[in-house]
């Protein structure tokens, strides 16, 4: 199967991509392009999803990808490093041709980043605790670090849990809401004692606060497709064993 790559209109001719499941060479559980190192599946195989992903989206890139910690902290790349010395960050930006950064999830939002005129890309993992901790401006702001100017970058949200699929309970809600009121609106009533949360919208809230004045919610939930994205919820609430990850990519051409 051929590896399915989600491209977003906002990014336009930068090359990107977000992956999902379909197109690779795990079984079983993990059956598809799963890139999660963390996960139980073969090395080898992991290696081999590793290089498909790059060569759909940048072929004979340098594929980096940070050890995520859902922080808010980024990493500007100039080179390749020791992928056993893998440094601790969310986000990762780069302004040099020929590495492709890469963020791994499988519910949380895949946030690629770029601005063409400058030739500045960034990618950050946007769990629930680096969203509101702030990960998208801090690589905002390493991007700007780079020569990037906010008002020229584009953003793309990539599958992550949406709404409908994402239950929160009121101890949730109300951290949000303790750090800015008008949070409420992102959640909607769910049963007593819970709500439902849209991460998505947050994360595009959150950019678009910061300046950024293109900004392009793809609305692929990852939970109920199965067939096309892991999903670390969907495998909690089925007892399994173990989950894949996918990976969204983002690049300069060499």
């Amino acid at each position: 199967m051929t590896v399915e790559v989600n491209r977003a209109r906002a990014l336009g001719d930068v090359p990107h991509g977000f992956l999902g499941r379909r197109g690779g060479v795990s079984t079983g559980l993990y059956a598809g392009l799963n890139v999660g190192t963390g996960s139980d599946d073969d090395p080898a195989i992991i290696a081999e999803n590793r290089r498909l992903a790059r060569d759909a989206v940048l072929p004979g890139a340098i594929l980096l990808n940070p050890y995520q910690v859902h922080s808010a902290d980024c990493v500007t790349v100039t080179a390749a490093w020791d992928e056993s010395l893998r440094p601790h960050a969310d986000a990762v930006v780069t302004d040099r041709p020929g590495i492709a950064l890469g963020i791994l999830t499988a519910d949380c939002a895949p946030v690629l980043l770029a601005d063409p005129q400058a030739g500045v890309v960034g990618a950050a993992h946007a769990g629930w605790k680096g969203a509101i901790g702030g990960v998208t401006d801090t690589t905002l702001l390493a991007m700007e670090a780079l020569g990037a100017q906010r008002t020229c970058i584009r953003a793309a949200i990539g599958p992550c849990i949406a709404r409908a699929s994402y239950e929160v309970d009121a101890a949730f809600q109300h951290r949000f809401e303790t750090d800015d009121p008008e949070n409420e609106r992102f959640f909607a009533p769910g049963r007593p004692d819970h709500a439902q949360f849209d991460l998505e919208a947050y994360v595009a809230h959150r950019l678009a606060a910061a300046g950024v004045r293109t900004v392009e919610a793809m609305g692929l939930d990852t939970y109920p497709a199965e067939d096309r994205f892991y999903s670390f919820r969907r495998a909690t609430h089925r007892g399994e064993p173990g989950y894949g990850r996918q990976i969204s990519i983002i690049g300069l051409p060499g």
